[in-house]
């Protein structure tokens, strides 16, 4: 027998949310087998089988968050018949959606409530700790459960609902059942009858919610704009994307150009590729680009290494992998770790303009927007359609002086004019 252990989890993640499984109690398994999946604030993580056995208990259920080391099930020896539970535990219910409610725990059987509390019902560990945290009797708290155990899901219907409840005393009696999420959503939305689904944010999408708040109230953030003739790179990839793909198996894309500009930059701005720590500031000398990736479960910002040392195929070939690898949720941690600047584009989403968040602990990070013809004044007389970019530096103004940044944006922009500056500076 031995026990199914969340694993180290890296650097500063302490904890991760049970995002499914893929077994269920009885289930015979092999070792290194995928028993279910782990959401962290950045990555989703599987965790496979030790040993071979039959799947004997499932402690902890989907949409719970568990600790690193804690044990969330339990592998037992195979045998003919019917698998035998753990010793000491209860039979429990196969998992179930992250939005119903959560089968006890063998481990942490529902506990009839102590003495102080106005009901001898039966509770799940969760249930009480999030009872006394929003201040609910549990004696007030109806239960789905046939046997009338009360989940995490009943004390969170319940308190829904008496949030929504008029202020007038409740008559005396029988608690009312739980509500469906849809009902409660009516019940609390001002057009009463309206339509509206209750969804549980994600754990990546609510460390992002996180993180973007930490960055506006941390750092004095500060954006500056600029724009971009594309009409010499889009000439270059024009007549060498073909050669450049037959001779390196990889697209010539528009972020090899942004990369190198944005190194070139920051050699010559080396403020915008620092950070603060404590009183003090860290002058990074090496190059980490950051690249952001829309994937489904949110935004993530993989990180291409010594991007300084890279040429332009090895750099596309790094951020296509890096990017196939957030749309399929295979990032590892590693790939996610520090990185010193930050570019994201908008602009294949149809973005003209925008004003990008930091991504502390850096200080800078760049927008790159849509290509669009514009009408450009050459001279007095002149005037030509020219595909432009609008680009955007958001800057930590607690070490980056507004000239400071207004200088590596307009540096930016003379190396992706002029194309081959980026061989010499880039």
């Amino acid at each position: 027998m031995s026990e199914i252990k969340v694993p180290d989890l890296g650097e500063s993640i302490s904890e991760g949310t049970i995002y499914k499984w893929l077994v269920k109690e009885g289930d015979t398994v092999g070792q290194g087998d995928v028993l279910a999946e782990l959401e962290t604030d950045k990555v989703n993580l599987e965790i496979s089988a030790e040993e071979d056995g039959v799947i004997s208990s499932i402690l902890r259920q989907a949409g719970e968050n568990v600790a690193v080391g804690e044990a969330i099930g339990i592998i037992g020896a195979a045998a003919a018949g019917t698998p035998k539970a753990a010793e000491g535990s209860k039979p429990v219910a196969a998992p179930e959606a992250a939005a119903e409610a959560p089968a006890p725990a063998a481990s942490a059987a529902p506990v009839a409530v102590g003495a102080g509390d106005s009901s001898a019902a039966l509770a799940t560990p969760g249930a009480r700790k999030l009872a006394r945290e929003r201040g609910i009797a549990l004696g007030e708290v109806s239960a789905r459960d046939p046997i009338g155990r009360i989940g995490q899901a009943d004390v969170k219907d319940h308190g829904a609902a008496s949030a929504a409840a008029p202020a007038a005393p409740a008559p005396q009696g029988k608690p009312e059942a739980a509500k469906p999420l849809a009902a409660l959503g009516k019940a609390s939305h001002p057009e009463d009858g309206k339509a509206t689904e209750r969804k549980r944010m994600s754990r990546r999408r609510l460390t992002i919610a996180s993180r973007l708040v930490e960055a506006q109230q941390t750092a004095a953030m500060l954006t500056t704009f600029n724009e971009v003739d594309m009409t010499a790179i889009l000439d270059i990839r024009k007549r060498r994307k073909d050669n450049f793909k037959e001779k390196h198996d990889v697209g010539l894309g528009f972020m090899s150009f942004f990369t190198k500009a944005v190194i070139g930059a920051l050699k010559a701005y080396p403020m915008l590729n620092a950070e603060i720590d404590g009183e003090d500031l860290l002058l990074k000398k090496y190059y980490d680009i950051g690249i952001a990736v829309a994937a489904k479960e949110g935004l993530v910002v993989p990180v291409v290494r010594d991007a300084d040392r890279l040429s332009f195929p090895q750099i596309e070939r790094e951020i296509g992998a890096l990017a196939a690898k957030a749309r399929a949720n295979t990032l590892s941690l590693t790939e996610l770790q520090g990185g010193t600047f930050t570019i994201t584009n908008g602009g294949v989403f149809g973005s003209l303009l925008s004003t990008p968040i930091l991504n502390t602990p850096q200080v800078g990070i760049l927008g790159m927007h849509k290509i669009q013809l514009r009408p450009i004044a050459l001279d007095e007389e002149t005037t030509v359609n020219r595909p432009m970019m609008y680009i955007a530096l958001s800057y930590d103004h607690r070490i980056v002086d507004g000239s400071e940044a207004v200088s590596f944006l307009v540096k930016v922009k003379e190396l992706l004019e002029d194309p081959e500056a980026l061989l010499l500076e880039g």
